[in-house]
């Protein structure tokens, strides 16, 4: 089984829509996956803006894909590097560090991803 960012057990980032390279709700990746899927955002109608402008239009439906089309409160696996241009731009979306693959701290300080993380509701 997947490491997350914390070094638990992969979570699952959301099945409903379903997300993940694999699409099965896990931000897992593999050789295969050049996006590298493996960080769990929570979106926000500024970031799906921010990405239709960087052309990746993630809101709009494409049902050939099974793609319901993403809004604001959806948990999706991101790309790391589209996560990444996003954190330069002042854009990113919060994250949720249980569901983050381990391999994200290849490339990004695991302190930075938890300035990042979900404010959960207590």
């Amino acid at each position: 089984m997947a490491s997350n960012v914390l070094g638990g057990e992969l979570e699952p980032c959301s099945k409903n829509p379903v997300t993940g390279f694999f699409r099965n709700g896990l931000c897992d990746t593999c050789a295969d996956d050049r996006g590298m899927h493996t960080v769990c955002v929570v979106m926000t109608d500024e970031f799906l803006e921010f990405s239709a402008e960087a052309g990746n239009d993630l809101s709009t439906p494409v049902p050939e894909f099974q793609f319901p089309g993403l809004k604001a409160g959806d948990r999706w696996c991101l790309c790391m590097g589209r996560w990444i241009e996003a954190q330069k731009a002042g854009m990113a979306p919060e994250i949720v560090l249980e569901s983050c693959h381990l391999s994200v701290t290849e490339f990004v300080d695991l302190e930075l991803l938890k300035q990042y993380a979900v404010k959960e509701d207590t």
